[in-house]
């Protein structure tokens, strides 16, 4: 995930595309050495969580040799500790339901204050599983997003644990009915990955092995989907990928 998520975004710049980049700026990223700087006309936003107030901060890096920028979604309580998704005795973070929450409201909002209207949405992992539903649902009305494409792309990144019991609660935004809710009120991994791929326009398997469950659920899903590509391959892939989804008016998410 990391591989792709550093040239992905270079191959399809270089394909005169242009892009943005978002990932959390976990503590584990030394903001001196990558020259790391807050951003003070994105940053200054509160997100509001299971009814508090968490400020919204945003830092951006430069990949000099690639031209590109990086946009890091910071929040002193969720992204700032040394350990990414468990803690050094490898327990599961309490509070990774609302890091979730947090980081893809976080680049939608951001996008928002860009004035950026994307194509192409291509998500990365568990912790990018609620864009699809915040995308085709809560922001639906938003012009910028009327016509974005959602694809997610799924990895071997299983976690054994269950996010919090109040997860579906936690995630409510107008526009998100009960029924898109079903899969999380269980949300375990499978779980809140199939809501992703039901509220997304495609998929990508992008681990050669990946959970079969899910597997299965892709293909039943009769939605677009992409089989795992090779490292020499991806770029080339992805990016015809991208054509298919974009000219298919077939593709839609009700």
């Amino acid at each position: 995930m990391g591989i792709i998520g550093r040239y992905l975004p270079q191959g399809i710049q270089e394909k005169n595309r242009e892009i943005r980049t978002f990932m959390p700026r976990f503590g584990n990223i030394n903001e001196r050495r990558n020259q790391l700087h807050e951003v003070i006309r994105l940053s200054g936003m509160n997100l509001i969580i299971d009814d508090t107030d968490h400020p919204l901060i945003i830092k951006v890096a430069s990949i000099q040799q690639a031209r590109m920028q990086i946009y890091f979604i910071d929040n002193e309580d969720y992204f700032q500790r040394k350990f990414t998704f468990t803690d050094k005795n490898e327990k599961f973070f309490k509070d990774n339901d609302e890091r979730t929450i947090f980081f893809s409201r976080g680049v939608i909002e951001t996008v928002k204050k860009l004035g950026w209207s994307p194509d192409i949405i291509h998500c990365h992992g568990w912790l990018t599983s609620l864009v699809p539903l915040y995308i085709k649902k809560a922001y639906k009305d938003n012009p910028l997003f009327t016509d974005t494409k959602v694809i997610f792309s799924i990895y071997d990144d299983d976690f054994k644990d269950t996010l919090n019991k109040d997860f579906a609660n936690k995630i409510k935004l107008e526009g998100i009915t009960t029924k898109d809710l079903k899969y999380y009120k269980n949300p375990s991994y499978v779980n809140i990955i199939k809501a992703a791929i039901d509220f997304s326009d495609a998929v990508i398997f992008g681990s050669q092995k990946i959970n079969r469950e899910l597997e299965g659920y892709v293909k039943e899903s009769e939605k677009p989907y992409l089989e795992f590509q090779p490292m020499d391959k991806y770029i080339n892939a992805f990016s015809d990928f991208y054509d298919e989804i974009l000219v298919d008016e077939s593709v839609t998410v009700d």
